[in-house]
């Protein structure tokens, strides 16, 4: 009965087991995705998204980070998990095969601020939650992914059920049914990248794990071994690739997925696909004196399925240049960086950059393996009036093997955050995360992200619920 098994993992596995590494390892997820998400927050779909949750009307219990609004538990790990997927700056994990923490993170703080949970319980949630999406990532296999399915939706909604059944006393029995009721709601399609329908997959998985688990809590019914027999998640959504999963729950936390393989954190906001060529150009460009008007030609090789989701080769906006290697390196090389502002459809639309773009070219690494964005490698090679550069990375920045310092980290999430919050109240939320394991209720952490005032312009409305909490 592998549904109950990962069901009692989830329920009997106690804070007090976890070791210290994991426990940071949560910690560090939990402030790189608050930091995006508080910035994601001022994207269009972040506004459209708090908008429409507003106009809702539902009971003011959790808090939507950034704003002076509360909504109800559902609700705000819905928006939040927008806002933390918005500029596709969240973290990554291999097992996963997509972004563990957009989902879990909203999910575990809109069920903890309403549960009074301490920010250790949270942190445990997480690290519980990571090892059921992680192991069902490794069942679905990479074939999953490479049909079309988005596996940020798809294994992120149980992962988010499980964390939110820890943090809102669910026993095994109830989590089973909230099992089987996400199964019913796991959805998200690759096709829909670059749009704004991609950060809303993450949302919508937030959502169903919250709802699922408090209709579980009321007594509502679903399949109560949704993971086993003829017809099952798996069966039905699983690839030849993948693995099967009673040997995966056999190693729960044996090692624990938020060690082997770790989380990746990105450095850059866009599809983790581009980074190990980006990470290969800036290191070129710092080496070499690359200059964009000596470049002849910059040729990026993927092997199968490292390129799945840059499905734009000309895109024509900000969002879609996310999802696009010529635009990515062609912006890479032209202003000898990326970040935020990279991505606006102003500058997708330069004249030098689009004359660039063109001379970008990917191709196919023949390589009988089938690889995810996360795992694999590339083959960088540039091509000036100077000379030719060559060089192939198997490791992503941000990864374990590249790893981000505790300085980049922080660095990051000031970066983001202060461009809601300040500086002060930057520094506060950041302190306030970093011994999040020390808070007697998460509660203090989601005030904090409430902002000392609405930005100027701003149609957000600021009920009482959230500031009287």
């Amino acid at each position: 009965m592998l549904t109950r098994r990962l069901a009692e993992f989830v329920i009997d596995t106690r804070a007090s087991d976890l070791p210290q590494d994991v426990m940071d390892a949560s910690r560090d997820a939990l402030i790189d995705t608050l930091g995006v998400a508080l910035v994601g927050g001022l994207d269009e779909v972040g506004e459209i998204a708090l908008r429409y949750v507003r106009g809702l009307g539902a009971n003011r219990e959790a808090t939507v980070w950034g704003t002076h609004v509360a909504a109800s538990m559902a609700d705000a790990a819905f928006v939040n998990g927008i806002f933390g997927h918005a500029l596709d700056f969240d973290d990554v994990h291999a097992s996963v095969h997509g972004h563990p923490s957009t989902t879990m993170i909203p999910a575990a703080l809109a069920a903890g601020e309403v549960a009074g949970a301490s920010g250790k319980a949270v942190l445990a949630a997480y690290a519980v939650g990571l090892e059921v999406g992680g192991k069902l990532g490794i069942a679905l296999g990479n074939g999953h992914y490479q049909r079309g399915w988005h596996s940020t939706a798809t294994t992120g909604v149980f992962a988010s059920t499980a964390v939110a059944a820890r943090l809102l006393g669910l026993n095994v029995e109830q989590l089973r049914n909230a099992f089987g009721l996400a199964a019913s709601q796991a959805a998200g399609l690759l096709r829909n990248f670059g749009t704004m329908t991609k950060p809303f997959h993450a949302g919508h998985a937030a959502r169903c794990a919250v709802q699922s688990v408090l209709l579980a809590r009321a007594g509502f019914t679903a399949d109560t071994s949704i993971f086993d027999g003829k017809n099952s998640f798996l069966g039905t959504y699983a690839e030849k690739d993948g693995q099967p999963l009673e040997p995966l729950v056999d190693r729960l936390g044996k090692p624990w997925e938020a060690i082997a393989p770790g989380i990746s954190y990105k450095r850059w906001p866009c599809c983790y696909c581009n980074h190990r060529p980006v990470g290969v150009l800036l290191q070129m460009i710092q080496e070499h004196g690359i200059r964009a008007d000596q470049v002849q030609a910059i040729e990026i090789g993927f092997p199968p399925g490292t390129d799945t989701a840059l499905i734009h080769t000309n895109p024509q906006t900000g969002l879609e240049g996310k999802f696009s290697i010529e635009y990515v390196a062609a912006a890479t090389v032209l202003d000898g960086k990326v970040g935020i502002d990279t991505f606006t459809d102003v500058m997708v639309q330069r004249p030098e950059l689009r004359a660039l773009l063109k001379k970008v070219r990917r191709y196919r690494i023949e390589d009988s393996r089938m690889y995810s964005g996360a795992v694999g490698y590339n083959d960088v090679t540039v091509r000036t009036a100077q000379g030719e550069y060559k060089r192939r990375e198997n490791r992503a920045p941000g990864s374990p093997d590249w790893p981000i310092t505790e300085s980049e980290r922080d660095g990051k999430f000031l970066d983001c955050a202060g461009r809601v919050l300040g500086a002060v109240g930057a520094r506060r939320v950041l302190d306030l995360a970093i011994r999040a394991r020390s808070l007697g209720n998460v509660a203090d952490l989601t005030r904090a992200m409430v902002p000392a005032q609405e930005r100027a312009g701003s149609q957000r409305s600021a009920p009482t619920g959230v500031l009287a909490k």
